[in-house]
């Protein structure tokens, strides 16, 4: 599902129009990527979590050079869906 989808979705189950509902989108994924960016975890109670995590540096192969690089410690979102998420999606979706 892309966002386009997410928005008419939405407008179409609230009667919002569809500019509004995306200019709301727009903030909510603007207001996730400061707080992150400032250091903050984002909690959304029933449906997850976006969360900071830091990655150990570690010794990496550049392939095409034959050679080894250490890739520095480094911070990356991550989100964390919470349980009652999880379970839903367990319950409802059958595997391919």
């Amino acid at each position: 599902m892309t966002k386009a989808e997410i928005v008419s979705s939405i407008s179409e189950k609230s009667g919002i129009e569809k500019a509004d509902v995306l200019a709301t989108v727009e903030a909510f994924m603007d207001e996730v990527k400061v707080s992150l960016e400032k250091g903050d975890n984002v909690y959304l109670r029933g449906f997850g979590s976006f969360i900071i995590k830091t990655r150990a540096e570690k010794t990496g192969r550049n392939i095409s050079k034959n050679t080894t690089i250490k890739i520095p410690a480094h911070n990356i979102p991550s989100f964390k869906p919470a349980k009652v998420f999880v379970e839903g999606v367990k319950s409802k979706v059958r595997v391919k």
